[in-house]
C-alpha cells in the first residue's frame, strides 16, 4: 500500500526573512562593503547596536504591547530551527542558516565524537572553531577595519558558543543594566563608526522559571523596555538601534509533559536522545529511524511531528537541501542531526529524568515551529541623542 504522507510544518524564510539577515542587514546599512540589506531597512546608519533580548517572541510582546512601548512598530522575522539559543547565535553571528554553521540543536552529535555536544556547556575537549569554521560577520565586518564589539556578560567571554558564533572584535564584559550602558556610551565616545552586540538574557531567564505570561516575565519586559529607552537615550540620531530575539517561548504546565522514559515503545531502538523538550534527536540503532518514526508517530500522534532526518532535510528545516557553500558542507553538518527528529506541537513538552532533568521541568519551553517559538521581532530605531 502507499505511503501515507508525513506532517510536515514550513521552513523559516532564511536568506530573506530570518534572524540569519540580522548582522548583515546592519553591515549592509552601514556601507560594509559586501553586504545587502536584506530585511529592507532602506536606511543608511554611521553605526549600528544590535540589541538581542533572548525568548523574546513576536507573539508575546504583541500580547503585552503596552508594557513595552518603546519597542512598539517594527515586524516579526524567523528564528532559525530548532527555536534554541545556540541555534539562534549561530545564525545571528554568521549570517547563515543552521545547516551552513553547523550548530544544529540544543545538545547533538558530532561525527567522530562520543558525547553528544551541548553548546552551552560547551567541552573543552571539541574545538568551536572545529565545530564551526564558518567566518561570522562580526570577524569579517573587523577585518575590514570597522570597530566591532560585543557587550555581554562576562561569563560568556571566551567560551565556545561566544567562540563558535560570535568571534570578531572586542568583547566587552558587562553583566548589569549599567555596566550594559556604560560599555556603549564609551563605544560612542570613540566618535567612530562602529557595529555592536548587546546581548540581554533576564527575560529567557525569567520565562524559563515562570512562564510567558507571568508577572514575572511582565515585570522583565518591563525592564526591557527601560534598557531600549536608554539606549535610544545614548545614541546619536546617526546610529540605529536593530532589536530582535533568538526565540520566543510557550508554558508547558506538568500536564503538558510526555517523558520518554515512561513508554518502553518510544525508547526501543533509541540509543541516545538528545535536543531538548520540544525537539528531540533521536540517535537510534542502525537502519531503525523509519521504525521508529512511526512508533513515535503512533503514539504521540497530535502531540509532535515527526521526522525522519531525510524528511528533515528535505523540508528545509535547517536551511535548504542545496546550500551556497556546496553540498558536502550541508552533507557533514546533516550527519549532527538525529536519525530522527521530533517537534513538538501545541504545549507538548518531550521531558526527561535521564536527559535534561532540570530543563524538562521547567515551565517555559521553546525548541519547536509554533509560532509562539518561531517568530521573532525586528524592530528598528534610531537614536534621539541630537
Amino acid at each position: 500500500c502507499a505511503k501515507a504522507a508525513v506532517s510536515v510544518p514550513a521552513p523559516p524564510p532564511y536568506g530573506s526573512g530570518s534572524l540569519a539577515e540580522v548582522l548583515p542587514t546592519a553591515a549592509a546599512c552601514m556601507r560594509v562593503p559586501g553586504y545587502w540589506d536584506l530585511l529592507s531597512v532602506g536606511k543608511e546608519f554611521r553605526s549600528v547596536v544590535v540589541l538581542l533580548v533572548d525568548g523574546l517572541g513576536w507573539n508575546a510582546l504583541q500580547r503585552h504591547g503596552e508594557i513595552a512601548p518603546a519597542l512598539a512598530g517594527g515586524r516579526s522575522i524567523s528564528a532559525a530551527v530548532p527555536t534554541t539559543t545556540p541555534v539562534g547565535l549561530g545564525s545571528l553571528g554568521t549570517g547563515q542558516p543552521p545547516n551552513v554553521h553547523g550548530i544544529v540543536g540544543a545538545s547533538f552529535q558530532v561525527p567522530g565524537h562520543r558525547a553528544l555536544l551541548s553548546p552551552l556547556s560547551w567541552p573543552e575537549s571539541m574545538s568551536p572553531e572545529f565545530v564551526q569554521p564558518t567566518r561570522t560577520v562580526l570577524e569579517d565586518v573587523a577585518g575590514r577595519g570597522y570597530s566591532v564589539a560585543s557587550i555581554s556578560a562576562r561569563l560568556y567571554e571566551g567560551s565556545g558558543l561566544s567562540r563558535a558564533a560570535l568571534r570578531g572584535g572586542q568583547y566587552l564584559g558587562a553583566d548589569s543594566f549599567g555596566e550594559k550602558l556604560g560599555e556603549l556610551g564609551a563605544l560612542l565616545h570613540r566618535d567612530t563608526p562602529f557595529l555592536a552586540y548587546v546581548y540581554w538574557a533576564d527575560l529567557d531567564r525569567t520565562g524559563h522559571g515562570h512562564g510567558v505570561d507571568s508577572d514575572h516575565w511582565r515585570g522583565e519586559l518591563a525592564q526591557v523596555n527601560h534598557l531600549v529607552e536608554r539606549i535610544l537615550a545614548l545614541l546619536p540620531a546617526d546610529v540605529a538601534l536593530f532589536i530582535t530575539a533568538d526565540h520566543g517561548m510557550v508554558d508547558c504546565e506538568l500536564a503538558d509533559r510526555i517523558y520518554v522514559e515512561d513508554n518502553a515503545h518510544l525508547r526501543d531502538s533509541v540509543l541516545r536522545v538528545g535536543g531538548e523538550p520540544r525537539c528531540r534527536f533521536l540517535y537510534t540503532v542502525k537502519a531503525s529511524a523509519d521504525e521508529v518514526a512511526h512508533r513515535w508517530r503512533e503514539e504521540l500522534d497530535k502531540n509532535a511531528w515527526v521526522l525522519t532526518r531525510a524528511e528533515w532535510i528535505a523540508a528545509g528545516l535547517s536551511g535548504p537541501p542545496q546550500s551556497p557553500h556546496g553540498a558536502s558542507d550541508v552533507s557533514a553538518v546533516n550527519a549532527r542531526l538525529g536519525d530522527v527528529m521530533v517537534l513538538a506541537r501545541g504545549n507538548t513538552s518531550l521531558a526527561s529524568r535521564e536527559v535534561d532533568s532540570v530543563v524538562s521541568s521547567l515551565r517555559g519551553q521553546h525548541g519547536s515551529v509554533t509560532d509562539d517559538e518561531l517568530l521573532v521581532p525586528f524592530v528598528v530605531l534610531t537614536g534621539q541623542n541630537t
